[in-house]
């Protein structure tokens, strides 16, 4: 078994940068550009005959290792652009909303991209909660989907799915589990959760780069939905070229127009890496940096905005200093990446392949620039930003 710094040599930009990122675009394989030129050879060299040679199926057969990392079964993950649009294709599965039920309960914590769909839909309620408690008092019988993040995009907390499955379920009421900043750094189950549909992507955790979202439809809903946002791939005998629609058995009637092969291409690599790695053993290494990074922030004086407890901690620590968006930019410019996040602070997501040395880095740089005020010279480009 190769030991995790042995990996670091699978991925590029580490040679040059402190990446502390993941939890926004991991580091990409170095196996992505061989991928990428795999696609293009194939394009270059067998042309047409592609389609019939692999490419038509890459939203199954990539959504299957999706489903292997996330715990679905075969035949029940489908790939999509992003989680836009996988989540616009499970609503459609339900349009013309009941007005006796046509409620969305929303934590505000969601990443708002999934609340910009919601709201857009005249005859939907979207009735906002601020956590994952206050989300099982506010659904009753006239819930219909209940979006949820497994771990919150500002402080990396992990939500307390269970609950909200079981009271949704009483109702009636279908969830749908943002799984984006979960899947590739916690360990995560959804015919064990339960839940309806999962959605997520690849440019974080899972090293697949972008263009790489992805769906799971709970088994015994996939054979009796019917979407209305879809296309020809979600077709039955789709080169039959038929006038009217019979949907695909299982989640590829939960599929749209032609696939997006290059990024499925490229995706390939990371999800090879992580299934390589195992769940278990990157979230035992996450749980202990992420406590080092929380031991540092305290002893430099930082405060924490993310959960300390292990059941409730994902893979980003958010550490609040002074004006972090102009320190933000004074670590850019260190080769330090990271990111932050409006009334969060920076955020840190060390990766597998992250060493200790480069945490203690990270957090001693963000002192060194706190304590010399070197983020002043950045306070003018922040504010016009």
């Amino acid at each position: 078994m190769r030991e995790l710094l042995d990996y670091r040599s699978e991925f590029p930009i580490l040679g040059h940068t402190t990446y502390l990122i993941n939890h926004s675009l991991a580091a990409m394989p170095r196996g992505a550009e061989d991928r990428l030129r795999e696609y293009a050879c194939m394009w270059a060299e067998r042309g047409i005959r592609a389609w019939g040679e692999g490419w038509w199926t890459m939203p199954m057969t990539v959504g299957d290792q999706v489903g292997r990392i996330v715990g679905a079964p075969a035949g029940t993950t489908v790939m999509h652009q992003n989680v836009a649009v996988a989540e616009a294709v499970v609503l459609s599965c339900f349009r013309p909303a009941d007005a006796a039920r046509n409620r969305i309960v929303y934590e505000r914590g969601n990443f708002p991209s999934v609340r910009y769909l919601y709201q857009a839909q005249p005859d939907l309620e979207v009735v906002v909660c601020e956590d994952d408690r206050e989300i099982v008092d506010a659904i009753d019988e006239r819930t219909l989907l209940v979006p949820i993040s497994h771990v919150l995009f500002k402080t990396g907390e992990i939500q307390d799915v269970d609950p909200i499955v079981r009271r949704a379920h009483e109702v009636g009421a279908h969830v749908i589990l943002d799984c984006y900043q979960s899947a590739g750094i916690v360990p995560l189950d959804v015919t064990a959760l339960g839940v309806d549909f999962a959605v997520g992507g690849s440019v974080k955790w899972l090293c697949g780069g972008p263009g790489n979202g992805w769906l799971y439809v709970r088994p015994d809903l996939a054979e009796t939905l019917e979407p209305t946002s879809t296309g020809w791939q979600a077709h039955e005998a789709p080169f039959s070229f038929e006038e009217e629609m019979r949907y695909a058995s299982g989640a590829a009637r939960f599929l749209t127009g032609t696939p997006n092969v290059p990024a499925h291409y490229a995706a390939t690599a990371g999800y090879d890496l992580i299934e390589e790695v195992g769940s278990d053993r990157i979230r035992a290494n996450s749980l202990r940096q992420t406590q080092l990074l929380i031991d540092l922030a305290d002893e430099a004086g930082f405060e924490v905005r993310s959960p300390r407890s292990t059941e409730r901690r994902g893979g980003t620590v958010t550490v609040h200093v002074p004006e972090f968006p102009a320190v933000h930019r004074e670590l850019a410019e260190r080769q330090i990446l990271c990111d932050f996040r409006p009334d969060a602070g920076i955020r840190l997501g060390p990766h597998f392949f992250t060493s200790d040395d480069e945490l203690r880095f990270a957090i001693d740089q963000i002192g060194d620039i706190v304590e010399t005020g070197a983020y002043e010279r950045h306070l003018g480009a922040v504010a016009q930003h």
